[in-house]
């Protein structure tokens, strides 16, 4: 572009910036601070807007839509309440670590401050719950502002970043700088390749280890599908045991023979004492976070630590470590395999011979057991039966968040990453239907189902007319126990069984639901039907949401008590509430 070829209203750049991006969807909703911009979408085809019920499901969409792609996800909103509505996903993503873009508008510049209609300060609403955020006065700095969020919020740690835009800047003309021409703020250059010595100490830990395990987390996905490849030959050439987060599950395949399943507060038996008696841990991408560690004095006591991750201020942060790695998990794994292939014949396989051999008393206790019914449908057991009806299909899982969530990550077997979509850090209710939208939008052939609660898919229920505008078949799968369920849980183990506003009354007939917004109802409340009701679900071409109910007073073991540390977990066939309140202590009621 050269000349007046590269004058644009305002409107038009951030258009034209979408599209320089690789942008080919965005989620959003309309009002007044944005009305150029929605003009602009209106007079081309080359980017898909879809319109939202809410724009906290924006947000959530475009999660879903960039944790399932590995693109950047991007929402538009209006000032004011649109906003600060958005600020639920943006700290979702945060926690995540999600690449998200979001454009908001803003009052003209010159009505800034004066409290005008639908005004708030975005930027300072924003600074806790962004990588970055910019208020754009001049019309000239919008598209190279542009172009930098999008680089900022997909290099490094990805995250969420908003780039605030006045009414009157869309309006003016100014000159669009392309990508290419735009120049990189040299204040934040993440470091992505990792220390060679550092590396070589690493390696050097790990061929002294007798009891190693493997602790990924969502870094791996994040990095990309190299990055998991990585993953994979390393496992398979140090024949280490891997576990991994809520955040990292399928970066190693559910059914990998050195598979731990995943740990923390409802992890597996077998993984949960690996990491409590290992001697080296290696951290590939992951933070440490509470439903991890259990109690922090207590974790892992006689390990040595190796930890790699790109965010410098996740290292050391929660746990000190011994071998901290700074750099992308992809170019850190793959100088790591290098080194440990060029050394491989100092390292015998066989010294691990009695540390297998521990963890196969573990595996043994199955600590995932629960007692099935005839009679009534246990929600482990519908979770099994969705995963062997849906495992051979190109699909994709969201959830929401509570019990449900858990016993999907503990039943729904991962064998390829991106493919699962939760809320982790922040543990957002309403998440995993948007988040479905999302995936199905960029996935249109897909089977997308969200695995939900009844009282989280009332959150963001809404969407269900979205899915149906745009022809998204999105499947809605209930456990519906009646209750809050993890609410209920903790109130039944922690505090006398007094159930405070946990039992979910005047719950809606989710079959009628569907309906009324033009999808697809279907119930189920015997075993016996169970199979048949899946089939049906899975070969509607339509949203549909399914009313499968469930035990209603079924609690979600294995369990780490809250302040309890890793060999402290309660196992099913344990977990009675007299033995979990003996379990936890006075300081630990007061943790949920």
């Amino acid at each position: 572009m050269s000349g007046t070829e590269n004058q644009m209203t305002g409107a038009e750049i951030v258009l034209q910036a979408l599209k320089d991006n690789g942008v080919e969807h965005i989620f959003g909703y309309p009002g007044g601070a944005v009305l150029p911009i929605y003009d602009e979408i209106f007079q081309q085809e080359d980017i898909e807007h879809i319109l939202v019920r809410h724009e906290q499901g924006a947000g959530h969409m475009a999660e879903g839509y960039a944790r399932s792609t590995g693109k950047v996800g991007v929402m538009l909103v209006t000032s004011g309440p649109g906003a600060t509505n958005a600020v639920t996903p943006l700290q979702d993503a945060l926690m995540d670590s999600i690449p998200l873009v979001c454009l908001t508008g803003q009052v003209p510049t010159t009505l800034i401050g004066s409290d005008a209609f639908q005004e708030c300060d975005t930027v300072g609403i924003t600074r806790p719950c962004t990588k970055h955020n910019w208020l754009v006065k001049d019309v000239n700095e919008l598209a190279r502002t542009i172009h930098e969020a999008f680089r900022v919020a997909q290099s490094g740690r990805p995250g969420p970043v908003v780039v605030d835009i006045p009414k009157d800047v869309q309006f003016a003309t100014g000159t669009y700088t392309p990508p290419s021409a735009a120049p990189i703020q040299k204040s934040y250059q993440p470091k992505v390749q990792g220390d060679a010595n550092q590396i070589a100490a690493a390696v050097s830990l790990m061929k002294s280890a007798r009891r190693p395990i493997i602790y990924s987390g969502g870094g791996v996905v994040n990095s990309g599908p190299e990055a998991s490849r990585l993953l994979r030959e390393l496992v398979e050439i140090t024949g280490f045991p891997i576990t991994s987060t809520l955040m990292g599950l399928g970066a190693y395949p559910a059914s990998g023979k050195n598979w731990l399943g995943m740990l923390g507060m409802h992890g597996s038996y077998e993984a949960n004492m690996a990491m409590h008696d290992c001697d080296v841990m290696v951290c590939i991408g992951a933070r440490f976070d509470d439903r991890i560690t259990g109690r922090l004095n207590a974790f892992s006591p006689n390990s040595k630590k190796i930890h790699i991750d790109i965010d410098p201020s996740s290292i050391n942060k929660n746990v000190r470590v011994d071998v901290p790695i700074l750099g992308d998990v992809g170019n850190v794994l793959e100088d790591m395999v290098r080194q440990w292939r060029a050394g491989a014949k100092d390292y015998d396989k066989a010294v691990q011979a009695d540390w297998w051999t521990s963890i196969a008393k573990w595996r043994a206790r199955n600590s995932f057991a629960y007692t099935h019914s005839n009679d009534v449908i246990m929600p482990q057991y519908a979770i099994q039966r969705l995963y062997e009806l849906t495992k051979d299909r190109d699909t994709y899982i969201t959830t929401e968040v509570g019990q449900h969530q858990m016993w999907a990550a503990q039943f729904y077997g991962f064998e390829h990453p991106n493919r699962w979509m939760t809320s982790g850090g922040l543990g957002t209710m309403g998440y995993g239907f948007p988040a479905a939208i999302g995936v199905q939008v960029a996935h249109r052939d897909s089977l997308v189902i969200d695995i939900a609660g009844d009282a989280s898919i009332q959150m963001c229920i809404q969407e269900m007319s979205c899915a149906v505008q745009y022809d998204l078949p999105v499947k809605i799968f209930i456990l519906n126990n009646q209750y809050m369920g993890m609410v209920r849980q903790w109130q039944q183990l922690l505090h006398g069984n007094r159930l405070s506003n946990s039992y979910t009354e005047a719950m809606p007939d989710f079959v009628k639901l569907a309906e009324a917004y033009g999808g697809v109802g279907i119930a189920c409340d015997k075993p016996a039907d169970l199979d048949a009701a899946i089939q049906e679900m899975i070969d509607v071409k339509r949203p549909v949401i399914f009313d499968c109910r469930v035990a209603n007073l079924t609690n979600c073991f294995p369990m780490i008590p809250s302040g309890k540390a890793h060999n402290e977990m309660l196992l099913p066939d344990e977990a009675t509430d007299e033995a979990v309140a003996n379990a936890i202590d006075a300081k630990g009621r007061q943790l949920v």
